[in-house]
Order: C-alpha cells, then sequence, then structure tokens
C-alpha cells in the first residue's frame, strides 16, 4: 500500500507541475516597457497589446515605413534592386546611425536597403527617399499617406528616418505593427535582408576606394530562436524601441516596444512578448487544393466554365482547438449569369470547426464567360444542323 500511495503521490506531482507550466506558458508577461504590441503576422490577430495607441516618438523604426514604400516602388517597377542611385549633399549630412556614404556616391537600391536594415543607415534612408521622391519631404508625404491608407490613426512623419526630434513625429505600438505586418506579409523576402547579422559594403568615391562593415543592430538575431528582424530604434528622446520579428512551425509574429527604459529591457522584454505568442497561438493552413467542379453560366453558348480558389486559407487559434475537426464544404450562389470575367467571385469554399464557421476562401472565374448574342445562338444552331 504504500508504494501505491508514493506512486499515486508522484502522479499527483507530476500533473501539478505539468498545470503550472501550461499555466506559465499562456501567463501574459510583466513588462516595463509602457507600450507593446504582439500580432500574428497571416491574420493580423493581437496576442497582447499594453498602451498600444499612445502616439511616442519611434527613433529608427520609422525606417519600416521608408523600406515599405521601397519594396512597394520595386513592385510597381519604378525603380529595380539592380538601379544605381547617387547619394545627395543633404543625405551625407544626415547625423546618427550612418554608413558614410560620400556626396555623389553610387550605389545600387539592392546595396542601400542593406544599408537601412543592417545598420540603421540615415544617409541610406534619405538617398532612396530622394531616389522615389525627388525630395525627403516629398517622400514623407508619402509615407503619412500611406499610413492613412493602412488606418494607422496615431501616426504622423516628420522625416523618413526617425532622426529628427520633433513632436509631430509620432506613431503607436500598434500602429508599427501594423506597417511591420503590411511589409512582412506582402514582402517576405525583407527578411533576406534584415536577416544579415554582417556584411561588407565597398565605397568607391573620387578620393578612393574603401570597405565598411554593415553591423546588425537587433541582437535578438542570435539570441532568439527563430528571429530574423526587423528594426530596431534608439534616441535620447525616443529611448530604446523595437520591432522584432520571429518565425517559428509556420507561425510569424511581430512584437513591437516602444519608450523601453535601456536596450537590455528592450530586447528581453521583446523576447518574452514573442514567446508569449507563440504559447497562445498555433496556425491551420489547408494545404489540399479542392478539385472544384465547372460550373454553368446562363447566357452563354459554352456548356461549362472553369472556377478556382482565389488565396488560401489559413486560421489562427488562441484556445486549442482541435484542427482535424475542420471540416470544408463548397457554397455556390445562385446559377450566375454572363457576362463575366476571370477573376469574378461565384461561391466560396467554406471551412467550419465544431459546426461553427470560422473562414472562406472565394470561389472565382477561371476564365471569361461572355454573353451570347443573336449571331452566336444562330452560329450554334448552324453547327448542331450541319453536324
Amino acid at each position: 500500500m504504500k508504494r501505491i500511495f508514493r506512486w499515486f503521490l508522484a502522479v499527483l506531482l507530476l500533473l501539478s507541475t505539468y498545470s503550472a507550466g501550461a499555466a506559465a506558458a499562456v501567463s501574459e508577461p510583466e513588462i516595463e516597457t509602457p507600450h507593446a504590441l504582439v500580432m500574428e503576422v497571416s491574420t493580423g490577430t493581437v496576442l497582447y497589446e499594453k498602451d498600444a495607441d499612445t502616439g511616442v516618438h519611434p527613433a529608427s523604426v520609422t525606417k519600416i515605413m521608408t523600406v515599405l514604400l521601397i519594396f512597394e516602388a520595386i513592385e510597381k517597377g519604378e525603380i529595380s534592386l539592380t538601379d544605381e542611385v547617387v547619394t545627395s549633399a543633404y543625405a551625407k549630412s544626415m547625423g546618427g546611425s550612418q554608413v558614410f556614404l560620400e556626396t555623389g556616391e553610387t550605389q545600387t537600391v539592392e546595396t542601400l536597403l542593406k544599408c537601412i536594415l543592417i545598420a540603421s543607415g540615415n544617409d541610406a534612408a534619405v538617398t532612396m527617399a530622394e531616389k522615389i521622391a525627388g525630395t525627403e519631404e516629398a517622400f514623407v508625404e508619402r509615407m503619412n499617406e500611406r499610413a492613412a491608407e493602412l488606418g494607422m490613426e496615431n501616426t504622423h512623419f516628420v522625416d523618413c528616418c526617425g532622426l529628427t526630434e520633433s513632436s509631430e513625429h509620432y506613431t503607436s505600438a500598434r500602429d508599427v505593427a501594423i506597417m511591420s505586418r503590411e511589409l512582412l506579409y506582402h514582402f517576405p523576402q525583407v527578411t533576406e535582408y534584415s536577416d544579415i547579422w554582417m556584411e561588407d559594403i565597398t565605397h568607391e568615391t573620387a578620393q578612393g576606394t574603401s570597405v565598411f562593415t554593415l553591423t546588425n543592430t537587433n541582437k535578438l538575431l542570435r539570441a532568439y530562436d527563430g528571429c530574423d528582424g526587423l528594426k530596431t530604434g534608439s534616441t535620447s528622446y525616443a529611448k530604446y524601441c523595437l520591432s522584432a520579428t520571429a518565425r517559428r512551425d509556420g507561425i510569424r509574429l511581430v512584437s513591437v516596444v516602444l519608450t523601453a527604459p535601456d536596450s537590455k529591457t528592450r530586447f528581453s522584454e521583446s523576447a518574452a512578448l514573442l514567446s508569449y505568442g507563440f504559447s497562445r497561438c498555433s496556425l491551420y493552413y489547408d494545404e489540399e487544393t479542392p478539385a472544384l467542379p465547372q460550373i454553368s453560366v446562363r447566357g452563354t453558348i459554352q456548356e461549362k466554365f472553369a472556377v478556382c480558389l482565389d488565396g488560401e486559407f489559413s486560421y489562427l487559434s488562441t484556445t486549442g482547438e482541435d484542427f482535424s475537426q475542420i471540416e470544408k464544404s463548397l457554397e455556390w450562389e445562385e446559377t450566375p449569369e454572363a457576362p463575366l470575367e476571370k477573376g469574378d467571385p461565384v461561391g466560396a469554399y467554406v471551412y467550419t470547426l465544431n459546426g461553427v464557421r470560422i473562414g472562406s476562401v472565394p470561389i472565382v472565374m477561371a476564365e471569361d464567360a461572355p454573353k451570347a448574342g443573336y449571331a452566336d445562338y444562330l452560329g450554334q444552331v448552324w453547327r448542331k444542323w450541319v453536324l
């Protein structure tokens, strides 16, 4: 009996230890940083926030918007990674973090992106702003326009690099997460640059050739598993800021801390927030491609038309649901009528979990369905008669 009793106590102790550990894994972290937020990137779900809507100075975290506009300009074909950009005297004059570009020096867009994302070069940021918009002032106008489009309600930019100490230059933890998500979601290749720890660039000027080593300002790259970005910032006015991103098991998070009291706190609390976020969420991705039936369209002479899914489906759980219980079904609109163009919606691929709808992916036309005219019907009759 004593042996059984000891075994019983051991089991109870093990279960209590496990329960305590599980509870600790999902307990909200207590942080010193005044403004913080954790967001899952694919869905935009906020997992934690602390005074996340107060506008404060972000220092060089500002450059996330600058980098977003650079990638959007590349996507639009306005510039390319291989374009050569000339540094102006104004860009050279930037203080703070810099990569020591000289007036008249030429670097590629890709090199300048590295200078911004790895070493937080203010001179590189202004050089790219002038390349895209002509002047930094015009570029900042674009930054504020883009912020408004993204719903960043507590943001106003004065410069493109965060060097200013103007009280009119501010953003919030939520808004930083919004622009970070936009960058990471639409341009995931940004982490190919933000994840670089050290890299040499070559300065070729009239004074000769020299090599400058870029060193990443984000210490979490080597201290936190899965971290591959994104942007640090610090000035005496803004204190210590960081938008950190990490990816684990297919889940990408962004952790934002603003006005941390010191650099050590900035990094340690960012890591704690990321760990809390990962402990809270699991992500379902549907990797299967369903075989969709062809559909009929009224007002056409073609019998059937191909359709396809417009996108992929993911579902973020913060409560530990059993994803094996997810069911899928087709939901069609009433028989569609021509004319229809490729990409027009005609239904939905619906996902339910325990009888509750958790989302859907639009089913769209994979080809045009033009409306048939008199001549089309006459030709159809003729072909049937001839055959």
